[in-house]
């Protein structure tokens, strides 16, 4: 049913640009059915209707092993799906995408409810227009964005699909979710040419015996290249999965802002061209589905795997020279300060570390029990009062006592969730003076 409101709003916009007159029914007709279904290999799975039912293995067709459906065997499928949906006073998984099937307990159901709700033949094929604009991520989830222009540029990349498919004899059928996230990410990557659509989308396809498939890419990969493109500050989503067993996770807000944050602040501090490079870390420390538990994707889904091991066990990395190494710990400095949200905190962290850093070297004879102090602050300090507590012997015998109360002040007057971070932050600071 969401499928629905989608694939009207999606025709609505359609109607704009091309100057037509679409209804659903003759949209379906004229232009979705042939592009998607009218083919030997389908471009999205037509489910439990009589467009794939009997079932269609693909896989033996392409091996040749089966020959394809003729047109007219195609033809015979098409004529007995109008023909179901137009005798119809109500809408099941057999004839619309995402309604509820006859059997309302079977794992392949969705979306039931007891209220009485009126559904249109309109209502039916806008289900199936919409399901073709769902952006599939990695997790197994689809997304339908509530937002003309993505709507609109999801279905510049269908005919794109659609001559993949014909071209290319063992790419498999029945990925335009999967495609669709390839597409939008490189629509809105700073490699895409608009004279040339195809040029520099590279590595898409993924392959096991000959068969290829479409690579799914990241849910970040995909929304953090339309924040960058766009200034809008939140984006909403309808997340859900429709196989073998149906699963609805439902409207997740996107905070663009939160999202551009943490890219934005990587590319100014350390550059364009690393940043391009450390786009493929942000969002990997948990799934998808776990990240949409947080009721909005924002900043706090951004976080890069491996973190939690440097603010729950408080310990101090080891900054090496490697590149990919290098490039992790600025992904993770950067994200704190994302979630901090406080310039100023990445300069006091900066210039504690060093302050610290110089301080464990000093004097020939203390510099034993220097260092001792240091590594009891960097390592024991979980909280406010630890942190102060541990920092009180360093003050006592410091020159610049002046800078060390300052931050002390600092870090005792910032909210209790934020001192793991800065604290953190400041350990990956003092690593980088060693």
């Amino acid at each position: 049913m969401i499928a629905s409101n989608i694939g009207r709003k999606f025709l609505v916009a359609y109607n704009a640009r091309y100057g037509t007159d679409y209804d659903a029914k003759t949209f379906f007709v004229e232009v979705f059915y042939p592009l998607f279904f009218d083919h030997p290999k389908y471009l999205m799975t037509a489910g439990n209707s009589p467009l794939e039912n009997p079932k269609i293995s693909w896989e033996p067709m392409i091996r040749g092993k089966k020959e394809f459906e003729t047109h007219q065997q195609r033809n015979e499928r098409y004529v007995k799906f109008i023909e179901k949906i137009e005798s119809r006073d109500d809408a099941d998984a057999s004839i619309a995408i995402g309604f509820p099937s006859l059997d309302c307990n079977a794992t392949t159901s969705g979306q039931v409810s007891n209220i009485t709700m009126p559904i249109s033949k309109e209502d039916v094929y806008l289900s199936w227009i919409g399901s073709g604009l769902g952006v599939g991520v990695k997790g197994g989830f689809c997304i339908l964005f509530d937002n003309d222009e993505i709507l609109m540029d999801i279905y510049d990349g269908w005919k794109l699909y659609r001559n993949a498919v014909n071209e290319t004899a063992m790419l498999k059928g029945n990925q335009i979710n999967s495609w669709n996230g390839q597409w939008l990410a490189h629509r809105y990557s700073r490699g895409f040419i608009p004279e040339s659509p195809m040029a520099n989308l590279k590595e898409y396809l993924s392959g096991k015996d000959d068969v290829m498939g479409i690579d799914t890419k990241t849910w970040t990969s995909v929304l953090v290249a339309f924040a960058r493109n766009h200034k809008l500050p939140s984006l909403l989503g309808y997340v859900y999965n429709l196989g073998q067993m149906n699963t609805t996770i439902g409207f997740i807000p996107f905070n663009l802002d939160e999202i551009r944050r943490p890219v934005e602040l990587y590319e100014r501090f350390f550059g364009m061209d690393s940043g391009r490079k450390a786009e493929e870390l942000w969002g990997t420390e948990i799934g998808f589905k776990l990240a949409c538990q947080f009721g909005s994707m924002g900043t706090r889904a951004m976080e890069p795997k491996g973190f939690k091991d440097y603010i729950k066990n408080a310990k101090v990395p080891k900054c090496g020279k490697d590149e990919e190494q290098t490039l992790k710990f600025n992904v993770y400095k950067i994200w704190i300060m994302a979630m901090l949200n406080n310039e100023d905190l990445w300069d006091k962290s900066k210039e504690l570390a060093q302050l610290l850093a110089e301080y464990a070297s000093s004097g020939e004879r203390g510099k034993k029990v220097n260092s001792n102090k240091v590594g009891t602050l960097l390592e024991d300090s979980v909280n406010k009062n630890s942190f102060i507590k541990n920092l009180t012997p360093i003050v006592k015998d410091i020159e610049e006592k002046e800078k060390l109360v300052e931050i002390a002040k600092i870090v005792n007057l910032m909210p209790s969730d934020n001192v793991p971070f800065f604290l953190t932050l400041l350990r990956f600071n003092y690593a980088a003076n060693q």
